[in-house]
């Protein structure tokens, strides 16, 4: 859809001039740097008892972040990790937008739905409030929430052609001045929503979470004093950025290449494939997108701040994994950058169609881990049976009037150098997410959840296993407008170290008349009652030789239903020798 250019985009954390005050002590520094993600935490908590909508207080789809004066990360609550990063990026763009920090006053909240600012489908509504102490500005909360709708198309989409079928567009404006709502922004905010009273709870819930962030650092800072703050935020920064180059440092300096790819856009159903570079140098790390594809006609195409975020997330979640309670803030983030070519998969330009940017977001991490697993093969898994397999339903009825629901299902993990992958999980973008319980899938739609269950033999084999893939079963009990948007089908997760692959994603709608059909991606179909829906995530791959799989692990494999017996022993010969 764009037109690629020749020019090439580094974009990188934002480092401070140099601290000349006082030192922070380090005891005070622990302290506030505990208060800060208390407060994001805190403001997650205010989100979610708010909310009006399950995907926000019941799967989490969500951030919520505190950040300095300078917009650098201060803590970032445990909500969506694909969100990483994300929020400097719009709470810049918002204040370019409405004319700098200057015109800001205290009480105001700007809320922004632009994609190309957000790094998000309109949906994800971003709201920003910023934070005043003794009349000087000291930061900002910000929070990103999924609301149900926000006048696209259709209340979800997979086949959009340009950003403005994609949602209502709030470039970065005030809904609220100096505490009082700004009406007519409001009104309209509600009028392009087809649940309205949802989009007013949800954006209520949001002006609570972002005044409950906005007091944690007033009250922080007029306990510390400006000076002191300042300074115990420089402390916290220059630790984290430490540990970040000790970690970066073990890496071998070298150039390592991943490629994963897309099962089609949801307009053009042809794969599009897709290779990274990861390049090391001492305690620097880069990662080049600027090889991407051109950015494609239907919505898969990811903004650049959420290209950021997802290459943030895939290197930061291999610190975390060695770091028990890592608490990401802008200094791990300053040795890491990321070179990208506007025009293209990763840096589209208004205005391509964004809707579904989080499934080839999910494919470029997964491309990034798969190249530091070159140099990283004791620390990192094998491949997850993740992209993102989503189902998004909607209708209407007499009794329940317009309805939507959806579900993210839980998919296979790979295995790593000492242990089988861990079971029914969601892949690293969406793992502060959680599922939909079926009792609560039930009571909001009319619908039938026949199983649940894990996938029999669908983890790749190995020294260590990957884990199962996930199948539901979903019956439709009245008219129900179906919109499914699945990756990782034409793509098995990949195995390490000689392991076997995971067996990849499918979904097949079984018609009353007993007509079956394969989906990956479509929008709005209809659906009769009686409709029954089977959709199985993809298992993880395995890591290592299967021979080398412990005979009894084998057999209690089979004894839990986790293997056939037939395909045990064809990948496992060695735990039945002697008759067994």
């Amino acid at each position: 859809m764009d037109t690629v250019t020749t020019d090439v985009v580094c974009s990188g954390a934002k480092r401070a001039q140099p601290w000349t005050g006082a030192p922070a002590d380090p005891i005070t520094a622990e302290v506030i740097r505990h208060a800060l993600h208390s407060g994001a935490e805190q403001m997650q908590v205010a989100l979610c008892r708010t909310a009006y909508s399950n995907n926000i207080y019941e799967v989490f789809d969500l951030a919520c972040g505190l950040y300095d004066r300078q917009v650098r990360l201060l803590a970032q609550s445990r909500g969506l990790p694909l969100f990483l990063g994300t929020l400097g990026f719009v709470i810049e763009s918002t204040l370019a937008a409405i004319g700098g920090e200057a015109v800001l006053e205290p009480g105001d909240v700007l809320i922004n739905t632009y994609a190309f600012h957000t790094g998000s489908h309109c949906q994800d509504v971003t709201m920003i409030q910023p934070a005043f102490a003794g009349g000087r500005l000291v930061g900002y909360a910000a929070v990103k929430a999924h609301h149900v709708d926000l006048g696209a198309k259709e209340p979800y989409c997979t086949d959009t052609t340009d950003n403005f079928q994609e949602g209502t567009i709030f470039p970065g404006v005030r809904l609220c001045r100096r505490g009082e709502i700004v009406t007519d922004i409001y009104r309209t905010f509600i009028a392009n929503s087809r649940m309205p009273d949802y989009a007013a709870g949800d954006l209520h819930a949001q002006m609570t979470a972002a005044q409950t962030g906005v007091g944690v650092l007033v009250r922080l800072v007029e306990r510390y004093g400006h000076e002191q703050f300042e300074a115990a935020i420089e402390r916290i920064f220059d630790h984290s950025e430490a540990m970040m180059r000790r970690f970066l440092e073990r890496i071998p300096d070298g150039r390592y290449v991943g490629d994963s790819a897309c099962d089609g856009d949801g307009v053009v159903d042809v794969r599009i494939p897709f290779e990274c570079v990861v390049e090391v140098a001492g305690s620097d790390i880069t990662v080049d997108v600027t090889m991407a594809p051109p950015a494609t006609r239907g919505p898969i195409n990811c903004p650049l701040p959420s290209t950021v975020s997802c290459v943030r997330l895939a290197i930061v979640s291999v610190l975390g994994s060695q770091v028990e309670g890592l608490m990401v803030n802008e200094g791990y983030l300053r040795p890491i950058r990321v070179l990208s070519r506007p025009g293209t998969l990763f840096h589209p330009l208004p205005p391509a169609p964004v809707y579904t940017y989080g499934w080839s977001l999910t494919e470029l991490v997964d491309a990034v881990q798969k190249a530091l697993a070159q140099p990283l093969a004791d620390e990192l898994p094998a491949g997850c049976g993740g992209g993102i397999q989503a189902l998004v339903l909607w209708g209407f009825s007499p009794q329940r009037g317009l309805w939507t629901s959806g579900q993210v299902w839980m998919a296979g993990q790979g295995a790593t150098r000492n242990h089988d992958g861990e079971t029914c999980a969601s892949h690293i973008v969406g793992s502060g997410s959680r599922n939909f319980p079926a009792e609560t899938l039930e009571l909001r739609a009319p619908l039938l959840e026949h199983r649940r269950a894990m996938i029999q033999d669908s983890g790749g084999v190995g020294r260590h296993s990957g884990s199962l893939g996930v199948e539901y079963v979903i019956e439709f009990l009245e008219p129900t407008f179906f919109t499914p948007v699945f990756e990782r089908t034409s793509t098995p997760p990949w195995a390490m170290d000689g392991g076997g692959e995971g067996r990849p994603a499918d979904l097949s709608v079984t018609l009353p008349d007993g007509t079956t059909r394969q989906y990956v991606k479509a929008t709005a179909v209809l659906m009769p009652p009686g409709t029954i829906v089977r959709g199985t995530s993809g298992g993880g791959g395995g890591y290592g030789p299967p021979s080398e799989r412990d005979p009894a692990r084998v057999h209690a494999d089979l004894r839990e239903g986790y293997v056939s017996e037939a395909a045990a022993r064809r990948h496992y010969p060695h735990a039945f020798t002697g008759g067994a």
